[in-house]
């Protein structure tokens, strides 16, 4: 521990601590821009400068070590000023249309500016070129609000390892972006989102399809059905200022009742229908290769996360084929929608329009798949992230807080608790797990209270071992076999364990791989700025959810069973490989 003084009042802190992060620790609150939670402190935008007693020059408390007998100063009229006077000249060349901004009432530079008191801008800045970058279909970049703060490059260079953007340039002319100006379409942008989640201003969000859906809902020869995936049940209270963590699952089914949608259905039936799916395609390859000993595709990877799949398209396409030929539970349910459900409504696929709610922007290049299309129709039309529902709740009017709680429509809107955790990392992993242990043996999975502990928590590559004694007769060939699963979250640390995979330094059955950091509960498209005290608090509001419900197993799904029983026959066959499985392809990179 070391001693320092605070704006003249004594703290400890441990040695190796920043002024930035002592200064939090004693309840003072420093404004940053380039500053990223335990992954970047450059020192960049200089708005959080301190002064400290014989340092002649105010320093970048971010990157500043407390040492002991150090004396800061956070509050004086020097620091105060020179953090005002960098704050303005980034308003000086800044875009500041905020009236209209995607981000007004969500921009840290404006907030940053009010707290500072700023009111009128002293400085009069040449603007950068305005270049808006529409070549995806997740996400749009707009040049001349980039601040420069480099927070999208760090998190796509070292939290996903895609390296997409990057500095171009020098000095005033320095613009954030993919090699030579192009298009994120034609670099190795996997289109998570996450740049677009910890940019500050407004220079990188999502795709907004929010008008198209209001289209078809004022479409009377639309039918209009909408899923909701389980991580937005934690986070769209926060839209409505509500605490990260508030379950608003009957609130926001009640909300999209009210905005017009004339079924509502939970992704957590297709996530217990991709269970079905997956874990009988990882049992039907492990026979393969312990009873009939044919060369397979070990281990089996999980396919739910479409940021990942297109990493794999790009850098590992010589292992495309270990990935589930699942599709993920968004566009199973949109291929269950326009086939089974529209058979009991007597409806043609084209004549429903059929809406995802996601945590994710890569979801919307997901559904945009040339693959995606086994209805015989694209299979779900529009995906909006989570802060996109948020946007047309209050557009709609409704008062969010107050709204009573409903529930979701049959025969698509039955859920198990498995399936809920699919918004946390190990939960794919977890719910698998619950379902194919008894399956096989005829019990429980022997873990308190179900949940898998080795694969739960925010580290990021996570391993667990289970011995399968006890099988069931159908079984026999795993009697004694040690099932290991590994769970990875961030692209980053899913390279590092792909890598020791094919080095031959790790074996393993199954491994579950989410794109985003802590899984889907802090993906592209939920609310802003998720640390991991928001991604903590989500995470326990998921597991509660599961814990608090009867049904806990996706195999115990009476609606999935029913689904089996009329329209699909049984898990891999014939009809259910044409709507529930795909395939994918090998793409070239710049």
């Amino acid at each position: 521990m070391i001693n320092l003084t605070i704006d003249n009042t004594p703290f400890r802190v441990n040695k190796g601590t920043t002024v930035l992060e002592a200064c939090k620790q004693a309840g003072i609150n420093i404004p940053t821009l380039c500053y990223l939670e335990k992954i970047q402190a450059i020192g960049a935008c200089r708005v959080c400068l301190v002064e400290i007693d014989g340092i002649k020059d105010l320093v970048a408390s971010c990157v500043m070590p407390a040492s002991e007998g150090m004396k800061i100063h956070t509050n004086n009229n020097r620091v105060r000023e020179a953090r005002k006077v960098v704050v303005e000249l980034l308003l000086s060349e800044h875009e500041g249309d905020c009236k209209t901004c995607d981000r007004n009432e969500d921009c840290e530079l404006q907030n940053i500016a009010h707290d500072l008191g700023i009111k009128e801008l002293r400085y009069e800045g040449a603007k950068a070129p305005r270049y808006q970058d529409h070549s995806t279909v997740g996400l749009v970049r707009n040049s001349a609000k980039c601040i420069s703060c480099r927070r999208c490059v760090t998190v796509c260079t070292e939290t996903q390892s895609v390296s997409a953007l990057f500095p171009q340039s020098r000095g005033f002319k320095t613009t954030i972006g993919p090699a030579f100006g192009h298009g994120l379409n034609t670099v190795t942008c996997v289109q998570c989102g996450q740049c677009a989640a910890v940019c500050p201003v407004g220079a990188i969000s999502e795709n907004d399809q929010t008008a198209e859906v209001w289209a078809a809902l004022d479409n009377p020869a639309l039918t209009v059905v909408v899923q909701t995936a389980p991580a937005i049940r934690a986070a769209l209270g926060e839209c409505f200022g509500m605490e990260p963590g508030t379950l608003v699952t009957g609130k926001m089914t009640t909300a999209l009742r009210r905005m017009g949608f004339d079924a509502i259905f939970d992704t957590n039936f297709s996530a217990d229908l991709t269970i079905m799916e997956e874990g009988t395609e990882l049992l039907t390859r492990l026979k393969k290769a312990l009873v009939d000993g044919e060369q397979v595709a070990l281990p089996m990877f999980t396919s739910c996360s479409p940021g990942w799949i297109q990493f794999m398209e790009y850098y590992y396409p010589d292992m495309l084929p270990n990935l589930s030929t699942c599709k993920s539970p968004q566009q199973m349910m949109g291929a269950m929608v326009k086939t089974y459900y529209a058979r009991k409504i007597g409806k043609k696929p084209e004549e429903i329009f059929m809406v995802s709610i996601m945590p994710c922007t890569a979801k919307k290049f997901e559904a945009a798949r040339a693959e995606m299309n086994s209805s015989g129709a694209q299979d779900v039309d529009i995906v909006l992230t989570t802060r996109e529902l948020g946007k047309m709740i209050t557009q709609a009017g409704l008062d969010f807080q107050s709204l009573e709680d409903s529930k979701m429509d049959a025969p698509l809107g039955l859920g198990s608790g498995a399936a809920d955790i699919f918004a946390n990392t190990g939960g794919v992993m977890e719910a698998a797990l619950r379902t194919a242990y008894e399956l096989v043996t005829g019990r429980e999975l022997p873990f308190e209270n179900l949940h898998v502990a080795p694969v739960a928590g925010l580290e990021g590559i996570k391993e667990a071992s289970i011995k399968i004694e006890g099988t069931l007769p159908a079984w026999s060939f795993l009697e004694g076999v040690t099932a290991k699963v590994a769970v990875v979250h961030s692209l980053g640390n899913a390279r590092k364990l792909v890598e020791r995979i094919r080095a031959g330094e790790a074996e393993y059955h199954f491994v579950e791989v989410m794109t985003c950091p802590g899984g889907c509960i802090s993906g592209g498209g939920q609310p802003r700025i998720t640390t991991d005290e928001v991604r903590k608090k989500r995470i326990a509001a998921i597991y509660a959810e599961d814990e608090g419900k009867t049904l806990r197993k996706s195999h115990e799904n009476e609606a999935v069973a029913k689904l089996y029983e009329e329209f699909l026959g049984a898990p891999l066959g014939h009809l259910s490989h044409e709507l529930l499985h795909t395939k994918y392809y090998a793409k070239e990179r710049i």
